[in-house]
């Protein structure tokens, strides 16, 4: 597990953390990319060589936390840590919530980038000082779209941009069929009984600002 992925859009904040990396993991080969899909394309060919992925959750194909809750789907021994502008406790809260293991605020300087790579690579959680409790209700909401398998986060976040059951069925290249029968474990995981509720459980999925 020699390899670290960096997925974030700003060239200037990559050096940055290239520079962390240089110090943090000396000797690991850094493989750059502005894209959510060029994460996703990363991880595919490195396999299990891929020690950590450093993702920017305001990625220009990524919608919300759906880039990282999807990535934790489909690559779980990956560990991820979520690097922001997006720096509120909550958006904080649900980043863990939804699988990553650490979070780096794009505020923090290169001491502090440093030691939260250091921790994520040794197993541990990193998180900003100061956290105060999630609201138990939101809590429990997120740890349910987390549980979702990659095919029904899929649908979930087709849901919220509104598409039809026909035209979800396109973008994912199966059945109608199939999606209404994907929807009946979505909803039942989620504890909701139509596409109105699920939509509002989706907003889980959004950042702030």
């Amino acid at each position: 597990m020699d390899r670290i992925v960096i997925a974030d859009d700003h060239p200037l904040f990559r050096a940055a953390l290239v520079s962390a990396l240089s110090r943090a993991a000396p000797g690991r080969e850094v493989v750059e990319t502005p894209s959510l899909q060029g994460a996703r394309e990363a991880l595919a060919a490195g396999g299990t060589a891929i020690g950590l992925l450093l993702l920017d959750l305001k990625l220009s194909d990524s919608d919300g936390f759906a880039g990282l809750t999807g990535i934790r789907a489909d690559y779980p021994a990956v560990p991820v840590a979520v690097v922001s502008a997006s720096e509120d406790a909550r958006t904080v809260r649900r980043a863990l919530a939804f699988g990553a293991s650490g979070f780096i605020p794009k505020s923090a300087d290169l001491d502090q980038m440093v030691l939260a790579i250091s921790a994520v690579l040794e197993g541990e959680t990193w998180t900003p000082e100061g956290l105060e409790p999630e609201n138990a209700e939101t809590a429990e909401m997120e740890a349910r779209i987390a549980s979702l398998t990659p095919s029904q986060l899929r649908i979930l976040v087709g849901l919220k941009k509104g598409r039809l059951n026909k035209q979800i069925a396109w973008d994912l290249g199966v059945t109608e069929a199939t999606i209404k029968a994907h929807l009946t474990g979505v909803f039942r995981k989620l504890g909701v009984h139509n596409r109105t509720q699920a939509v509002i459980a989706a907003q889980s999925l959004e950042l702030e600002g």
